[in-house]
C-alpha cells in the first residue's frame, strides 16, 4: 500500500509537474541559449518584466500590512461578523479572477460606476497600471492572512499579556512578541502572495487592454508573443517566470532546511 501511494504519488508530480516544466525549458532552448536570451532583451518584453516586479512588489507590501492587521484582529478579539469576515477574506480564492477583473471594469471602466467621473478628473484607471495593481492585490489578498491566522490562534495570548503587564505597548508587542513567534508563518504567506502576484493572468488581462510596452505583465506577454508565433520568444519568457516561481516557492521551504541542517545529531 504504501510503495503503491509513493508510486502514485511521483508519477502525478512528473505528469503535472515537472513534464510541463521540462516541456517549457526544452522549447525555449531548442536554438540554443544565446538565442533564448537573446528574446528576452526585447524592448516590450524588458517593460513586461519590470511591469510585474513591480506590481507583484506593491501586492506583496500591501497585503503584508493588510494581513498581519486583519490577522490580529481576528485572534485577538471576537465581535460580531467575526466569521463574516473571515469568509470575506478568502472570497479570492472561490471567485474566478475573470469576474474579479470584470469587477474592477464596472467600477472603473468607461461605462462603469465611477469611471467617467475619474476620467474627466484625468485619473486613468482602467487599462492602465492602477489597476493592474487593483486586480493582483485583489487575487492575492487571502494568503498571508491564512497562513498567520492558524499560528497566531496557537500562540495564544499568554506572551502578549505579559509583555503587556512589564509595559510594552502594541507596537512593541507585535514587533517583539507576537511577530517572531509567526515568522514562519509570515514569510510563507509573503512567498505565496510573491509567487500568485508574479503569475496572475485572468484578472490582469481583462483590466490591462493587453498594451505592449505599458500594461503587459510577463504572462500576459507570454501571450502575445505565442499568438503571433513567436514560439521561441514565448518559451523563454514563460522559462523565466517558471525560474521566478520556483525559486519563490523554494525560499519557502528554505528556513525549514536551514534547520535541519544545523540539527546536531544525538
Amino acid at each position: 500500500m504504501k510503495r503503491g501511494l509513493w508510486v502514485a504519488a511521483w508519477a502525478l508530480i512528473i505528469l503535472v509537474l515537472i513534464m510541463p516544466l521540462a516541456v517549457v525549458l526544452a522549447e525555449a532552448l531548442k536554438n540554443g541559449l544565446g538565442p533564448a536570451l537573446e528574446t528576452l532583451k526585447d524592448t516590450d518584453g524588458i517593460a513586461a518584466i519590470w511591469l510585474t516586479v513591480e506590481v507583484t512588489s506593491i501586492a506583496v507590501v500591501a497585503n503584508t500590512l493588510f494581513g498581519i492587521a486583519a490577522a490580529w484582529l481576528l485572534t485577538k478579539y471576537r465581535f460580531p461578523g467575526r466569521t463574516s469576515l473571515l469568509v470575506l477574506v478568502e472570497l479570492p480564492l472561490s471567485i474566478s479572477p475573470v469576474v474579479s477583473g470584470l469587477v474592477w471594469l464596472l467600477l472603473f471602466g468607461a461605462q462603469g460606476w465611477w469611471g467617467p467621473a475619474l476620467e474627466q478628473a484625468g485619473i486613468h484607471i482602467a487599462f492602465a497600471i492602477p489597476s493592474i495593481i487593483l486586480a493582483t492585490v485583489f487575487v492575492t489578498l487571502p494568503y498571508v492572512v491564512r497562513t498567520l491566522v492558524p499560528l497566531m490562534e496557537q500562540q495564544g495570548r499568554d506572551t502578549e499579556e505579559a509583555a503587556a503587564l512589564a509595559g510594552a505597548g502594541f507596537w512593541q508587542i507585535l514587533w517583539r512578541v507576537t511577530l517572531p513567534g509567526a515568522r514562519v508563518a509570515l514569510i510563507s504567506g509573503i512567498l505565496l502572495t510573491t509567487a500568485r502576484a508574479m503569475g496572475e493572468f485572468g484578472a490582469v488581462s481583462v483590466v490591462s487592454g493587453h498594451i505592449p510596452g505599458l500594461t503587459e505583465t510577463m504572462p500576459l506577454h507570454i501571450e502575445s508573443l505565442y499568438n503571433g508565433y513567436q514560439t521561441v520568444a514565448a518559451f523563454s519568457m514563460a522559462a523565466l517566470l517558471a525560474c521566478m516561481a520556483l525559486a519563490t516557492v523554494l525560499l519557502r521551504y528554505a528556513p525549514a532546511l536551514l534547520w535541519r541542517s544545523r540539527e546536531v545529531p544525538k
